[in-house]
This record gives C-alpha cells, sequence and structure tokens, in this order.
C-alpha cells in the first residue's frame, strides 16, 4: 500500500509518500509544494496542479490530511483552510479515500508525545525511513501524517480481522 501524506499550507504544502508492507514502512518521495506570487486563486491552482502530478507520478492509494486548528489570525486560517480544501480535493478527485488527523494525533503517533516540535518530528520520521532525505521541515511533517495514516490503518485491518475471524 502507497500512502501520501499532506501537510497543508497556502505557501508550502509539504507532501510525503510511503510504502507499507505489513508492518514495514519505507520511503517513496517527498518535497514541497510551493504556490508562488499572485492573487489567491492563481495560488491555490498551483498547488492543485503540482498536488495532481505527484499524484500521477506516484499512485498512492490512500492519502491523509493534517487538520487545521484555528489560530487567533483569522484571516490566514481561513487562507489555510482553502490550501486544505484542495489537500483534500486532489486525491478524492484520484479516487482516493482522505484521511485526517489532528496535529497531536500525528505527534503522538510518531513520537510518542503530543506536543513534540518539528527537530522531533523529523529526526523521528529519519529514524523510522532510513536513508530518507527531507526536502525540509513541511515534508518531513507530510511524512509524519503518512505514518500515522499507515498505523491507524494497520491498526483498522486487524480489528476487522479479529472481528470477522
Amino acid at each position: 500500500m502507497r500512502v501520501l501524506g499532506i501537510d497543508p499550507g497556502l505557501v508550502n504544502m509539504g507532501w510525503g509518500v510511503i510504502s507499507v508492507n505489513g508492518s514495514r514502512l519505507s520511503h517513496v518521495a517527498n518535497g514541497i509544494c510551493k504556490s508562488g506570487s499572485g492573487d489567491l486563486a492563481t495560488r491555490l491552482l498551483a498547488l492543485h496542479v503540482q498536488l495532481s502530478e505527484i499524484l500521477a507520478t506516484y499512485q498512492p492509494d490512500t492519502a491523509a490530511v493534517e487538520q487545521t486548528f484555528v489560530n487567533s489570525n483569522g484571516a490566514a486560517t481561513l487562507k489555510l483552510g482553502q490550501a486544505r480544501g484542495i489537500a483534500m480535493l486532489v486525491p478524492a478527485q484520484a479516487g482516493l479515500t482522505v484521511g485526517e488527523y489532528a496535529p497531536n494525533a500525528v505527534k503522538k503517533a510518531v513520537v510518542g508525545v503530543g506536543h513534540a516540535d518539528k527537530a522531533q518530528i523529523a529526526h523521528m520520521v529519519k529514524l523510522q525511513l532510513p536513508g530518507v532525505d527531507l526536502a525540509g521541515p513541511d515534508a518531513a511533517d507530510a511524512l509524519a501524517i503518512a505514518i500515522c495514516h499507515a498505523h491507524h490503518a494497520q491498526t483498522a485491518q486487524r480489528v476487522s480481522v479479529g472481528i470477522s475471524a
């Protein structure tokens, strides 16, 4: 199974693809989509085009996106929500299911605690995906989201097997 993790952002949208084979995780690719400059619609379109190319290139089976948390700047939160809409729309257009995870859930799944900083996340991603060359903190976060989704998918599969057995 291939999992695409997406860390939504209007300026930088991190993405990471991992392969899951049983309990073994391996790195496939990671990077950052950049929206550039211009009006909001043009920037969202740029993210849509880049993310669509990533899906076409890496052919993930499922995707996961980090949930948006509300901060004190309402306008920034709304813009982030629009970028998150692109992050959910593109995989959905490709027919993929899209998981959503709170930032604390991602951190807990990857680091073991819900209040880890970006350096701790990057370190644990490197430990879980040996040899990975991270494109930046946003890409590390996206790989962490993919790892979180893989762990949740494995748990759900074990539960369904246990129920049907």
